[in-house]
């Protein structure tokens, strides 16, 4: 659940702060106020792509920030998993946008990246948009509602998908014209033998590199050795020297007084290690050698080295993956009979098991669509409306069809009035109709992943999310729009809802109602947001049914609409 979002300097919002609760939360105001500004930039917290161009005008960066309650095994998962840690039953994102085009991100104070904002962006909230009815019914968006309401995992069917395509690659590789064939064999092979020459060892770059930096210093290495060899150990001030006077000294004293053994036991540690550090110092410097020509060789080989990188790379680890990859390829292309008897075979196999998981799936999405059109009918149908709606699976599982989601179509059919015929939902209803249409489908749909988790045994996750809706009532009103409250207020009893609006119909079943309020002050225009009290509420219905001016009637009506919803 949503407890508080602070936007900054995004946009026409100035610095508002706004504090949410469980159940319906209503957002009105002016055209032009900031509604949708104010969800856009929750979007963000939810890993939605960020323009520098919303930066306030003479800011140097927007910043939003948003406070979830949220426990859940899931989210702490997913916090594990980017070495972030979890605050207790809270989470805190803040997402900073410069007007240079950089962003940062932080997820409970910690660095973290929008990747990571868009993992967690399932588990806490979902926006659905005044822009979203026609977009959620492309073809991929089709088959993606119906996976969510039946709660199917595409990733197994997605890595078959993947298995069978790279099988199949290799077998076109194999199957190339001959020219093709015999320039890629002469690439390949001039490749692998320009790395196999190269006899590489690894981390041997690494290991040279060090050596380089050695030899072209052996001078000032060796004179900085023997420096602090004499220092330590050799010359008559040395520190070794110095330590052995000083413990005589300590030695004489010890006779008199017991508590100077410790000290001079210490003392005696202290030369031991400073001699024994210059011991080390000594074999080190012998060790050195000024020689030009292993310089020059060691040069020459990390020449050979970055080149190979260069072309190969961009590490050495790389260029012997890739040796060791270019053998496989030619190995496959020298036995390209064996090759590909072997390959066909598993070709086949990748085509059973693709097809196995494909067609449990399509199954699974069959059996979703009977029980997700009676639903969804059932909800159309409480919002005014009298509709017959159909949820259409088709697609065969011929090869050409396959994808990794599957080989189905889905298509949604609707007879928005008695009599006439079925068609797709995005060319036969109208606007204030795919409105309802989808707040039937994401109602129904939220409770999908919901209930299959509960089959098995999962912990239910999908409840702790916030739902927002913006402007979603576009194109209703009357009683279609007194519908689609009741329905809002019914989906807020189990989800926390978050709804930008026109329509006082709807504004009245709020359990919190909040008023966004644009105003000039210093020559800048500035938004505001304030919950209101239930004589502001009265007053703000009243406006939205008549306009600026109140009168006494619209008064009296707001009074009665609230009264009636509440």
């Amino acid at each position: 659940m949503l407890l508080e979002l602070r936007v900054e300097n995004y946009a026409v919002i100035d610095n508002v702060a706004v504090q949410f609760a469980a159940g319906l939360n209503l957002l009105t105001g002016e055209t032009g106020a900031g509604k949708s500004i104010l969800i856009d930039a929750l979007a963000l917290l939810l890993g939605d792509k960020a323009s520098s161009d919303a930066v306030r005008h003479g800011a140097e960066k927007a910043v939003v920030s948003g406070v979830f309650e949220a426990e859940s095994d899931a989210l702490n998962t997913v916090l594990a998993g980017n070495g972030l840690d979890a605050e207790e039953a809270q989470l805190i994102l803040r997402r900073e946008i410069s007007n240079t085009g950089k962003g940062r991100v932080f997820v409970n104070n910690q660095p973290a990246t929008v990747a990571v904002l868009k993992q967690l962006a399932p588990h806490l909230g979902v926006i659905h948009a005044q822009n979203e009815a026609v977009l959620s019914f492309d073809a991929g968006s089709r088959l993606m509602l119906l996976d969510a309401f039946a709660g199917v995992e595409t990733g197994p069917l997605a890595a078959a998908y993947q298995c069978w395509r790279e099988i199949q690659q290799r077998i076109t590789e194999l199957q190339r014209d001959e020219q093709d064939r015999m320039r890629l064999l002469d690439l390949w092979s001039f490749q692998r033998k320009e790395i196999v020459e190269a006899k590489l060892q690894a981390d041997e770059d690494t290991q040279l590199t060090a050596e380089k930096r050695v030899l072209a210093n052996s001078e000032r290495i060796h004179a900085a050795a023997m420096a602090a060899y004499g220092a330590l150990y050799e010359s008559n001030t040395s520190a070794a020297v110095l330590l052995r006077g000083a413990a005589r000294q300590v030695e004489e004293l010890s006779r008199f007084d017991e508590k100077f053994r410790e000290t001079l036991t210490q003392l005696e540690s202290a030369r031991i290690t400073v001699e024994d550090i210059g011991q080390t110092l000594r074999e080190y410097a012998d060790g050195i050698e000024s020689s030009p020509e292993r310089l020059a060789e060691v040069e020459d080989r990390v020449a050979l080295l970055n080149r190979l990188k260069r072309k190969y790379g961009p590490t050495l680890a790389d260029v012997i993956a890739l040796g060791e990859e270019l053998e496989r390829k030619l190995a496959e292309m020298e036995n390209e009979d064996e090759v590909l008897r072997t390959l066909g075979l598993e070709l086949a196999n990748a085509a059973e098991a693709y097809l196995d998981v494909a067609r449990s799936i399509s199954r699974q999405r069959y059996q979703a669509a009977r029980h997700l059109e009676k639903q969804v009918e059932k909800e159309i149908n409480q919002l005014a409306m009298n509709a017959h709606f159909r949820v259409e699976v088709s697609g065969a599982d011929e090869e050409a069809n396959w994808t990794s989601k599957g080989f189905d179509q889905v298509q949604y059919l609707i007879s928005a009035n008695p009599g006439e015929p079925l068609g797709p939902v995005e060319e036969i209803a109208s606007g204030g109709e795919l409105s309802r249409v989808m707040l039937a489908l994401k109602t129904t749909i939220e409770a999908g992943p919901a209930a299959a988790s509960r089959k098995n045994g999962a912990a239910k996750e999908s409840g702790q999310r916030t739902l927002v809706f913006d402007e979603i009532d576009t194109g209703i009103g009357g009683r279609a729009a007194e519908a689609v409250g009741k329905k809002l207020k019914q989906l807020s009893r189990s989800k926390q809802v978050l709804c930008v609006t026109h329509l006082p119909q709807i504004a009245s079943f709020a359990d919190h109602h909040y008023l966004i309020e644009k105003r000039e002050a210093g020559g800048r225009t500035k938004t505001s947001v304030r919950a209101l009290d239930p004589e502001e509420r009265t007053r703000e219905l009243a406006r939205m049914m008549s306009g600026a001016k109140l009168t006494d009637t619209s008064l009296k009506h707001a009074e009665q609409l609230l009264k009636a919803n509440q």
